[in-house]
């Protein structure tokens, strides 16, 4: 039998001046408690998002001008030795800055970091005079090569997106929980080694597509990204560095547990960010996140 819908009031496109058309999305529609469907389409002035609100990647908001203004958005002017990647926090404007940089831009070293001459660490830490003597002491007697091994150990760190337990806090602090599979991703993510690492090249972004099985938890708050989850394929941005450290391990066809925050990818896109969890799904968990999922209302 046919679902029939009542009759929409559609109104101009609400798309701060940088859309001319807009289209509906009877999911979004559903999920707003059928208050609101539309989605902007196009959007320009280097502005992305449902209302063309957030400043596309490589860009960030000037909070000097309103929303609608044509140039709103401002370019990231990221140092390029400073800075590990061109990419700014799309409100603040904030560079990923290299240790020991600092700065919006990743231009100067910070208190106790003096300049060098080196591009993959132009600031390293102001030596004391005990720590020189230590040092040299060290390096006439016990100085070697580090092994690739120890220099991947460094490089990687411990992984945090494989936490070998989850519970209810970590479900609250997050914006969204979901099981997916992976079904796709960038040829040029299987070229990359996990014996060897780039510094210089640690932030660059690879896509992976994914298909959205089960949602046990989404942000309500229009215009994020987990307000716009929905059952079905979406693109997954995973870093460089976690591919390199294989933090987590990703492969095709398996179908993993994700939580992330909205913060961590523009609007329309999820990511691994700095507290994301991604554990390969277990069956047995079902009972766990269900759980998780009635007891998320005492969240604070």
């Amino acid at each position: 039998m046919p679902e029939f819908f009542p009759v929409l009031n559609f109104s101009v496109c609400q798309c701060n001046g940088h859309a001319r058309r807009c289209r509906f999305n009877l999911e979004l529609y559903k999920l707003s408690g059928r208050v609101s469907g539309g989605v902007c389409y196009n959007c320009q002035h280097d502005t992305t998002g449902r209302y063309c609100h957030y400043c596309r990647e490589g860009y960030y908001r000037d909070n000097t001008k309103p929303l609608n203004h044509r140039k709103v958005c401002k370019r990231c002017d990221c140092h390029p030795v400073g800075s590990t990647g061109k990419t700014c926090n799309h409100l603040s404007g904030q560079c990923p800055c290299k240790e020991g940089v600092t700065g919006l831009t990743c231009n100067r070293c910070a208190r106790g970091y003096q300049q060098t001459r080196s591009h993959v660490a132009p600031c390293i830490k102001v030596p004391t005079n005990a720590n020189m003597i230590q040092a040299e002491s060290a390096a006439v007697s016990e100085y070697r090569e580090p092994t690739q091994a120890e220099e991947m150990k460094k490089y990687c760190g411990k992984c945090k997106a494989t936490p070998k337990k989850l519970n209810l806090n970590k479900f609250c602090m997050e914006d969204y929980a979901l099981i997916a599979k992976v079904i796709g991703h960038d040829r040029a993510s299987q070229d990359i080694s996990t014996e060897k690492f780039s510094i210089e090249r640690q932030n660059e972004i690879f896509k992976y597509e994914i298909n959205i099985q089960t949602i046990f938890k989404r942000n309500p708050m229009m215009g994020t990204t987990s307000s716009m989850l929905a059952r079905g394929h979406m693109m997954w941005l995973v870093p460089r560095k976690n591919l390199e450290c294989q933090c987590p391990k990703i492969k095709m066809n398996k179908t993993y547990l994700i939580l992330g925050r909205d913060a961590e990818a523009a609007p329309g896109y999820m990511a691994i960010g700095p507290s994301s969890v991604v554990l390969e799904w277990k069956e047995e968990w079902s009972l766990r996140m269900k759980r998780f999922q009635r007891r998320a209302r005492k969240c604070s």
